[in-house]
């Protein structure tokens, strides 16, 4: 289900876009190669740190509670 704030951006877009004349960008065009390699360089970089806060997250959710019970029919507990 989408959120109530992403479906009035989504409802709001095509106004938005319908605002924009063509030709208004002023300064538009091919990216200079170093700040391409910047923003690639930084994308990957966030992308590894989510993928590495989900692992670690995903981890510390999968690890059983250190307790000293046993479970007879629990055989991942016991």
């Amino acid at each position: 289900m989408v959120p109530p704030a992403n479906i009035l951006f989504l409802l709001l877009l095509p106004v938005a876009a319908a605002q924009m004349t063509p030709g208004s960008c002023s300064g538009c065009g091919p990216l200079s190669l170093p700040l391409l390699a910047g923003l690639v360089a930084a994308d990957a970089i966030v992308s590894l740190l989510i993928v590495v806060v989900v692992f670690v997250c995903a981890r510390l959710r999968s690890r059983p509670p250190q307790d000293d019970k046993i479970y007879i029919n629990m055989p991942c507990r016991g």
